[in-house]
């Protein structure tokens, strides 16, 4: 695995100062003892106090005088040079603030372990040694990549010792993947994606918007062509395209998809209130149609004439019986209303996608395919826009959700351990478009968010604007990942509920706007800073246990076919 030097050669667990103050509502103030700068903002420290190990992060470093008058005056340039270092050593000093996260019983010999890190509960002594992490720490506080369970996300930044992030945790919990564009969200997805389906975790349905994760992609900052996700698991990964003609870049999908008409519900609709710029009577008329026409709704509205008009007996012009108007007025609806929601509905009656009746029940393939182990990746090839978006989206997730319900149900009900659902994660790129506040209360993602855990379903959610989704669902995300972000709001949002979120806003805004990112939540015990793992073949490389993916044993055949 990569690895970096230390900043300054210092050695991985070296004491580097001691504890001057701070307390347990605050930071903890640590004298440096080595030079300032050796140590970064976001190292990972130990402190030994007692039987206990606390551990924590460096979120600031200050300098400071025992009189004001000693960092005024450049006494090197009137001292001799060793005269000056005492004369520093003795009078000018640097002071780290320590974020301190957990603790652990560290007994003495032949005693009893203390099981696991707890949250910190108490602080340790003055004059407590501080020093660097070691591989040990961290392996005790992230796990070790050698257990399973625990996949190596990056490394930490000044020691490069590998941290790991739970898997099963992780898709315990929605979670979010976050940073400005161009920091490489896409790469870090595709990352803990392909963790995901090497060690089954969890099922995946991808919503890929621009084609990033299924086919292999061109990286142009590298000039290098990337794998994608179908050529590393061929056999586990289906590719499904969006209407009868799309494909991922001239490479064919498993099968298409197509939404047949009777899948639309009006609540599909009213979520496309912005986007089609419905009026606040849209309810009302959507109402009628479905309790005049039940499930064939969309159907019959389809096949109403807009205007249409005929001549009585009389020589008058007159609504046509199969007219837009007529319906309306048969219904007790305003026609002016009912013509209104028809032109507005245009845009989605000439999507060539939904269809009357698709020449398969491909939602019912995809399902299928979830619940067999298999991973799905949905490409919107030419039908990129918002409104496709978010139609197809909800469409698909409502129909999931009913299904894990169900059978979380009969697993309940029956309690046979082969009738436990499979845990879903559902990839939502762009998630602002479908989770901001407008938006999220009428699809089934919010519900997801708040209440699919129980029945084995979560989001993996990927934005570049966090600030832009709904509170009540960054609320309930588990794990958050986030890259560099420039925008305050954005910050905000990322660290919206979390303990120490006042240290760790400038962390966050002080990342490299490539390869680091700050973890933080449900799926890593404490915050901490980090250089993401490269997306490159020396990933693939370690993933497969250092052996040429091309060349797999059984043993690993077999687990990629689902066995």
């Amino acid at each position: 695995m990569e690895r970096v030097q230390l900043s300054g050669n210092l050695q991985n667990g070296q004491v580097i100062g001691y504890i001057v103050g701070g307390g347990l509502k605050e930071n903890l103030r640590v004298r440096l003892t080595v030079p300032a700068h050796t140590v970064q903002e976001g190292a990972f420290v130990v402190t030994e106090s007692g039987d206990w190990l606390f551990y924590g992060l460096v979120t600031d470093l200050q300098l400071g005088a025992t009189d004001p008058r000693f960092a005024d005056e450049q006494s090197e340039e009137r001292l001799p040079a060793g005269m000056a270092a005492l004369l520093h050593g003795q009078t000018l000093y640097t002071n780290l603030e320590v974020l301190p996260a957990l603790m652990v019983h560290s007994p003495q010999v032949g005693e009893p372990l203390f099981e696991h890190p707890v949250p910190i509960k108490t602080i340790p002594a003055h004059h407590a040694r501080v020093r660097l992490a070691d591989l040990g720490d961290v392996a005790q506080i992230f796990g070790d990549p050698r257990e399973k369970g625990n996949y190596v996300i990056g490394y930490t930044r000044e020691q490069g010792h590998p941290v790991c992030i739970d898997l099963d945790k992780l898709v315990q919990r929605s979670a979010g993947i976050f940073g400005a564009t161009g920091t490489g969200k896409s790469f870090l997805t595709r990352i803990v994606l392909a963790g995901l389906i090497y060690h089954n975790v969890a099922g995946a349905l991808i919503f890929d918007m621009h084609n990033e994760y299924g086919p292999d992609v061109h990286d142009s900052d590298r000039n290098v062509t990337l794998p994608g996700l179908k050529s590393k698991f061929r056999s586990r990964v289906r590719l499904v395209g969006l209407g009868r003609t799309s494909d991922f870049r001239g490479v064919q999908p498993d099968f298409n998809l197509e939404i047949a008409e009777n899948d639309i519900d009006p609540a599909d609709i009213e979520m496309l209130t912005r986007e089609l710029n419905l009026k606040e009577t849209t309810p009302a008329t959507l109402a009628a149609l479905e309790r005049e026409f039940g499930p064939r709704w969309f159907h019959e509205f389809k096949k109403m004439r807009y205007g249409a008009k005929v001549e009585n007996e009389e020589g008058k012009l007159v609504d046509a019986s199969d007219s837009v108007a007529a319906w309306a007025q048969r219904a007790g609806v305003h026609p002016a209303a009912a013509e209104g929601l028809y032109g507005k509905l245009g845009r989605v009656f000439e999507r060539e996608y939904i269809v009357e009746r698709p020449a398969a029940d491909t939602v019912g393939e995809i399902i299928k395919a979830l619940e067999a182990g298999q991973h799905v990746v949905l490409s919107f090839g030419r039908f990129e826009t918002d409104l496709d978006y978010l139609l197809v989206a909800n469409i698909l997730t409502r129909r999931i959700r009913a299904a894990w319900e169900k059978k979380t149900g009969d697993y309940l009900r029956e309690g046979k351990p082969e009738l436990k659902p499979r845990p879903l994660v559902i990839v939502v790129e762009e998630a602002h478009k479908l989770l901001n506040r407008e938006v999220a209360a009428q699809t089934a993602f919010s519900t997801i968010a708040r209440e699919m855990r129980k029945y084995y379903v979560t989001l993996l959610i990927i934005d570049q604007r966090p600030s832009q989704i709904y509170d009540e669902v960054m609320s309930q995300l588990g794990t958050r990942i986030s890259g560099w972000l420039g925008d305050d709001l954005d910050i905000q949002a990322v660290l919206s509920g979390l303990a120490g979120k006042d240290a760790l806003r400038g962390m966050l805004a002080r990342l490299q706007p490539k390869e680091e990112v700050l973890l933080l939540g449900w799926g890593v015990p404490m915050p901490i800073p980090v250089r993401s793992r490269r997306y490159d073949e020396q990933f693939w490389v370690e993933l497969f246990g250092q052996r040429a993916p091309g060349k797999k044993s059984e043993a690993e055949i077999l687990k990629e076919l689902g066995f």
